[in-house]
């Protein structure tokens, strides 16, 4: 991993982001706030029948790290089943920054992670799946 903050990993999706905007018809839509310095992250997802992400799309504002982090996470899930989103976990989603964060910055980096596991806890419950 990187020692520094902003590596190109990070700088390139902040720049350039992967799925930013909204989609037409999405099967979810969620937004969080980090209360402690107001970066915002929505995150929307369409679901296929068989619970597989066919899209995600997100939009915020914030910092290069909490912006290029859901860009990532939007290209990591796609493809991905809820079930598989379940098991993914936090140290996943901070490894995929490929740069190492301090305790405050972590923050800004899993704030679109939050808002996915929210995603899919919300779906298991309205689908009656067990988490």
């Amino acid at each position: 991993m990187s020692d520094e903050l902003y590596d190109e990993l990070i700088l390139d999706h902040y720049e350039s982001p992967y799925h930013r905007g909204q989609l037409d018809a999405p099967s979810c839509t969620h937004t969080e706030r980090n209360p402690l310095c107001g970066d915002r992250v929505q995150l929307q997802l369409q679901i296929d029948s068989e619970n597989r992400i066919q899209q995600a799309f997100f939009d915020g504002e914030g910092c290069a790290i909490s912006q290029a982090a859901a860009s990532i996470l939007c290209e990591h899930i796609e493809g991905m089943t809820l079930s598989e989103i379940e098991a993914f976990d936090a140290p996943a989603m901070l490894d995929l920054l490929q740069v190492q964060l301090t305790a405050v910055r972590q923050r800004c980096g899993l704030l679109g992670f939050k808002v996915l596991k929210t995603l899919v806890y919300s779906q298991d419950a309205a689908t009656g799946a067990s988490t």
